[in-house]
């Protein structure tokens, strides 16, 4: 496709400052000239672009939405516009961008010393470090309270065992923030690479995300001083405090996928022809489902405008994220399988980002909380009776 448009139905751009279309747009145009021409090889052969860290890191990409240590601090409507451009080309883009700020920069800035946060937040900031996030464990993925990492405390030092997995950007990262269980509840700790016993081991096979590096991480009586806790975080609130903004960028990120599966299938069944030489999209069955895409896009819009404005004025919380997330994710995913269908055989080759995009979305509608998580929480919103106790 040619540089990338927009799919903007209700003039819902009408409704945004200038700031936060010239954040778009830059984000927008990093996407089409630098990312777009690569990604298909990145994800055939399994690896993120890594030269591209530096430059999102100059762009202001990473903890775009947090202030000082040489964070850009945007608001958070255009925090969640630069998610959308990064997942529009494709979600293990915007993952590495949202692990990176709101996985492993948030908690610093929120929980950390200040010596933590002058020692790493301008470098992960500048992407001259890069850093993962270390809570969902083998047996424990949707119940964290459940996890078997221990951290137990030997003079000054604190010595942890377990393993994480599922974790992105676990073999690039130069810190992991890794949650652990210690006398006095779960506590955060920063451990360095190259720290002894402390070994991540790169995750194969995977048929989704391709273009995001996944790992597991071991810990093997990693010795820790004092310092390498995160002094501010005691209990499962710190670590799903962090979830609550990645899943913010989610509920943001699936709308650009859903945009560029929607406009992929719009073009195509435009140029395509069949029956009596005529455009597909001259049918009234291929018109229904572009016209059922562009609603659900457009209400997925809305959506992530209001949560973004409610979150400038501190007024969204974590069940709202709930709706955000399950509600777009299974949009984007409707898309992109709708989208695939109109293209027909086509559909499933990589020179469409269909079949990508949807295999993308199926990991992005488990991780950060599944489909079902999501929705218990929303009806313990509702009915006040937690379902999942």
């Amino acid at each position: 496709m040619a540089n990338f448009k927009g799919v903007d139905y209700l003039l819902i751009d009408s409704c945004l400052t200038e700031q936060e279309l010239l954040v778009r747009q830059s984000a927008r145009q990093f996407v089409d000239d630098r990312v777009m021409p690569v990604i298909r090889d990145s994800y055939r052969q399994g690896i993120f672009p890594m030269e591209l860290v530096p430059e999102m890191g100059r762009l202001g990409f990473f903890g775009a939405n947090l202030e000082g240590y040489g964070c850009a601090g945007l608001g958070n409507v255009e925090y969640g516009l630069l998610m959308q451009e990064l997942e529009r080309c494709d979600s293990g883009l915007r993952s590495f961008a949202s692990v990176q700020g709101a996985l492993v920069m948030y908690p610093i800035l929120t929980y950390g010393s200040e010596e933590q946060k002058s020692k790493w937040l301008p470098k992960l900031a500048a992407g001259e470090a890069i850093g993962c996030f270390g809570l969902t464990e083998p047996q424990f993925g949707s119940n964290p309270a459940g996890m078997l990492t221990k951290a137990v405390k030997h003079g000054n030092e604190y010595v942890l065992n377990g393993e994480k997995t599922w974790i992105t950007n676990g073999s690039l990262a130069d810190v992991a923030v890794v949650w652990a269980r210690a006398e006095d509840g779960i506590r955060g700790f920063l451990i360095e690479k190259g720290t002894p016993g402390f070994t991540a081991v790169e995750l194969h096979g995977k048929m989704s995300m391709r273009a995001s590096v996944t790992a597991m991480l071991n810990m093997n009586d990693v010795r820790l001083p004092e310092s390498a806790m995160l002094p501010g975080a005691r209990g499962l609130k710190g670590p799903l405090g962090c979830l609550s903004q990645a899943r913010y960028g989610i509920g943001w990120g699936v709308i650009g996928a859903a945009m560029d599966c929607f406009e992929t299938a719009r073009q195509y069944t435009m140029l395509r022809k069949q029956f009596d030489d005529r455009p597909i999209a001259s049918h009234q069955l291929v018109q229904e489902k572009l016209a059922d895409m562009i609603t659900e896009i457009t209400k997925a819009q809305l959506l992530a405008l209001h949560c973004g404005r409610l979150k400038d004025q501190g007024k969204l919380d974590s069940a709202h994220i709930s709706m955000l997330k399950r509600n777009n994710v299974a949009m984007a995913l409707d898309c992109a399988r709708t989208s695939r269908d109109l293209l027909g055989a086509n559909g499933i080759m990589d020179e469409y980002p269909l079949m990508r995009h949807l295999c993308n979305l199926e990991t992005v509608k488990t991780y950060e909380g599944t489909d079902h998580i999501h929705c218990l929480v929303i009806g313990e919103r509702v009915t006040g009776i937690a379902a999942y106790k």
